[in-house]
């Protein structure tokens, strides 16, 4: 009798897909990653006709990875994300070694050279955006933070007396210090002053929390009180842990800020289909032009290698590589000539009088960059008509 109780109490053993959250937490994966494994492991099963991976060999996951390609023709990251999950499923979760998939078809990673947006395109950007959303959008561009480590900041990890930011546990689980701009450090004081208030009522009439990393609430237990835990940008609701019956507030949600960011953007008139990461971008390359070294930003950006941060270098704003152009040798053509130069019938809406206190943000931006190197250009193509073919031969 004893031991039928004994079997009918026997826990059941976990489920698949509890196991491959078990092996990414103990192995420290962010969040993201258990998500992204997860969700791809799900679909592999459901492919397959909901069997057990453990039925399944290398066919299998040969054609499934082989349709991602070709029918439903995903990009190169989602379908190296999903080879890992399933890597990762097979390797780690049941312990076998795939074999036999270098056959697979594989989607090549395109290169692509990053967006950048212009210091007049990120002024007109930010100037269309209004409060909270505003400052962290400013510390993007201002410090080279990503969405993910300004949206996580806390308060102790400012340091206005050495002038820089200590981003915590970043891309790859890693710390880095970067700068504080001067510029920022008012508008980021106003702000703590408000977050203060917040806290103390939280604290003093709501009791409401602030999560910790891993373990450390139970560690240090008056620490999720303490002011120099609390998010630089909390969030404006709590929520109601149901495992523990506390209230804790958030930081700000990086949905908030990437829809204000886009507000801004359509209503600046900036074509480039920028996100707040190409702020990051801008960042690094505004930083390359102004002459700091690559290796100084590499530490700002927080790069493990210098080949990731040397992308900035082809984005440079020199304008085809520093190459200048042969056409620059003949007669300008009538559809080339700079604005200031045509006819107000024939300019079209830019050349009309009055016409540019209508147009655009980035219209303008685009027009006023333009205009002074139009006139050198158009100089310098006179004299170089004036010169002989025999200068001009090489």
């Amino acid at each position: 009798m004893s031991e039928n109780r004994a079997e009918v109490a026997a826990p059941a053993p976990p489920r698949l897909l509890d196991r491959v959250r078990n092996a990414i937490r103990s192995r420290g994966y962010s969040p993201r990653t258990e998500k992204a494994y997860v969700f791809w492991v799900r679909r592999f099963i459901v492919f397959s006709g909901r069997r057990h991976p453990e039925a399944m060999a290398e066919p299998e996951i040969s054609r499934f990875l082989e349709a991602l390609a070709t029918r439903l023709r995903v990009s190169a990251s989602t379908q190296n994300q999903a080879f890992s999950a399933i890597l990762f499923l097979y390797r780690t979760v049941l312990g076998r070694e795939l074999k036999g998939l270098g056959g697979t078809p594989r989607a090549k990673l395109p290169e692509r050279v990053p967006t950048v947006l212009s210091p007049d395109e990120v002024q007109a950007i930010l100037d269309r955006m209004h409060g909270v959303p505003a400052l962290a959008a400013a510390l993007l561009y201002g410090a080279g933070l990503r969405l993910s480590e300004v949206v996580q900041l806390r308060v102790k990890d400012i340091d206005f007396d050495q002038k820089e930011i200590i981003v915590r546990r970043g891309k790859g689980k890693k710390d880095r210090r970067t700068l504080l701009p001067a510029e920022l450090e008012v508008a980021l004081l106003t702000h703590l002053i408000k977050v203060e208030k917040l806290f103390e009522r939280d604290t003093r009439w709501t009791h409401v929390y602030v999560s910790l990393p891993d373990r450390l609430s139970q560690k240090y237990p008056n620490a999720p009180h303490e002011w120099g835990w609390q998010w630089v940008f909390p969030a404006a609701r709590t929520w109601l842990d149901p495992a523990t019956g506390r209230r804790f507030r958030h930081h700000m949600d990086e949905s908030v800020l990437q829809r204000a960011f886009h507000k801004a953007r359509m209503g600046s008139g900036v074509a480039k289909p920028a996100s707040c990461h190409t702020l990051r971008h801008s960042f690094a390359t505004h930083l390359l032009e102004g002459g700091y070294d690559l290796r100084t930003i590499q530490e700002l950006l927080g790069h493990a290698d210098i080949s990731t941060t040397m992308i900035y270098t082809h984005v440079l704003n020199r304008g085809g590589l520093g190459v200048r152009s042969p056409i620059r040798f003949l007669r300008p053509l009538q559809c080339a000539k700079p604005i200031h130069q045509l006819a107000p019938a024939a300019a079209g809406a830019l050349g009309r009088p009055g016409a540019m206190e209508t147009a655009s943000p980035g219209t303008k931006a685009l027009a006023s960059q333009r205009a002074p190197a139009a006139r050198s250009a158009d100089a310098g193509a006179g004299a170089g008509r004036s010169t002989p073919d025999s200068d001009r031969s090489n």
